[in-house]
């Protein structure tokens, strides 16, 4: 998909140098929207690069980039099944702070690839967003996202938990 200031299309194996550079940013900007730390991230092999930048073309996976014209990665997301019950699972969202908001368009973009695809697993969208994260939890709730009630435990401080968030498809 091709947009105004940017492309979007999904991750390749060849990919997993941009992939764990994106990854990283991701995790020094916002430490607490993940479920990995930056020391663990930063300690990973090449294979693992190389699987993650191959969900992209993983059954009943999906992982999505957003690409400036100058070639750098501007946005991510991804999405994945972990079980027929649960059904699509947005995860891995990630802006770049330069391309945030409604006027840029990535998030909405992205967010719409990432539907479209869900749409072929189910009938409705998931995700867990930090307790914290007030800005995601904003966004998801202006696009039709709403808070379920349901709360998991956020698996790298179990003092903190995580609320979950279902979009109707």
């Amino acid at each position: 998909m091709v947009t105004e200031g940017f492309r979007i299309r999904t991750t390749h194996v060849d990919d997993w140098r941009e992939v764990r550079a994106l990854r990283l940013e991701m995790l020094r900007d916002t430490p607490i929207a993940f479920g990995e730390t930056l020391q663990d991230a930063e300690g990973h092999t090449e294979n693992e690069w190389r699987m993650r930048a191959a969900r992209g073309t993983a059954e009943h996976g999906i992982a999505l980039v957003a690409i400036d014209p100058a070639g750098r990665w501007v946005g991510t997301m991804g999405g994945y099944v972990p079980d027929p019950g649960t059904g699509a699972l947005l995860v891995g969202v990630y802006v770049t702070p330069d391309h945030r908001g409604r006027e840029s368009g990535v998030f909405d973009a992205l967010l719409l690839a990432i539907q479209d695809w869900a749409r072929g697993e189910g009938d409705r969208l998931t995700l867990h967003v930090h307790e914290d994260n007030s800005r995601a939890r904003a966004a998801y709730l202006r696009r039709g996202f709403a808070e379920t009630g349901h709360r998991v435990q956020y698996v790298l401080d179990a003092s903190a938990m995580e609320i979950e968030m279902v979009k109707p498809l």
